[in-house]
């Protein structure tokens, strides 16, 4: 993958004093609807000062976004990104992508081979940054992974989450030629604001979309990308 420049002003900085890790627990606060629990200070300055990857994203001297994983078995060769944020203000300017080529090199850099994380299977954009751009890998669909969550973007729904794997030394995952696809499943393009603006129509969308996904796991086809208009892709392993 071909490293995004980081735009003028913007660098990446690892947490390491107690205020940094303070500010970073806030700034995901704020991307996740007001809930520190996501990440709270103290669970993070224990991972960071275990030597796991903790950064903070910096416009000058204000943190606009951060991104933390941790080491997982086997911990010499794989981590788990548990959770990155950018500021909702400082989206769509390719910031996700350049937090992610950061923690790509980082784990280059100490002999890992893959990073796993899970997103949200409704929220397109991530989808599509996901598969598309980054080429990561589906391995699970996981129902009500993380159980009731009780921050301002995840309140009332249940936790459906993919994991994806991302194998950083080998060239993205492509997108499956038409001939591929067997049957594919759409999701709203925009999920976020149709929860805000008709909640019984977004809630409906979660067992819609749960459904057909693990009625085409039972048959044997697997996920092989996304596409913005179709949705999901299914195709013959």
């Amino acid at each position: 993958m071909t490293e995004p420049a980081a735009p003028s002003g913007i660098e990446i900085r690892p947490l390491d004093s107690v205020a940094e890790v303070f500010a970073a627990s806030a700034v995901l606060a704020e991307v996740w609807g007001g809930d520190r629990s996501g990440m709270p200070p103290n669970l993070l300055r224990a991972l960071a000062h275990a030597g796991n990857y903790a950064v903070g994203l910096y416009a000058g001297e204000e943190m606009i976004g951060a991104s933390v994983a941790f080491f997982a078995a086997p911990a010499a060769r794989s981590m788990h990104s548990h959770i990155t944020g950018v500021l909702p203000g400082r989206r769509s300017q390719g910031l996700g992508r350049v937090l992610k080529q950061h923690q790509r090199e980082w784990a280059l850099a100490r002999d890992v081979g893959h990073i796993s994380w899970t997103f949200d299977p409704l929220v397109a954009r991530n989808a599509h940054f996901n598969l598309r751009v980054l080429g990561t890998r589906v391995t699970e669909y996981l129902v009500d992974h993380y159980g009731p969550m009780d921050d301002g973007v995840n309140r009332g729904d249940e936790s459906d989450r993919i994991m994806v794997s991302w194998a950083l030394a080998a060239p993205p995952v492509p997108t499956p030629a038409p001939e591929r696809v067997v049957a594919a499943v759409p999701v709203p393009p925009d999920i976020e604001t149709l929860r805000r603006d008709d909640p019984a129509d977004a809630a409906a969308w979660r067992p819609r979309v749960r459904e057909a996904m693990l009625g085409h796991l039972a048959d044997g086809l697997t996920i092989g990308g996304f596409d913005d208009a179709r949705g999901y892709l299914f195709v013959r392993p």
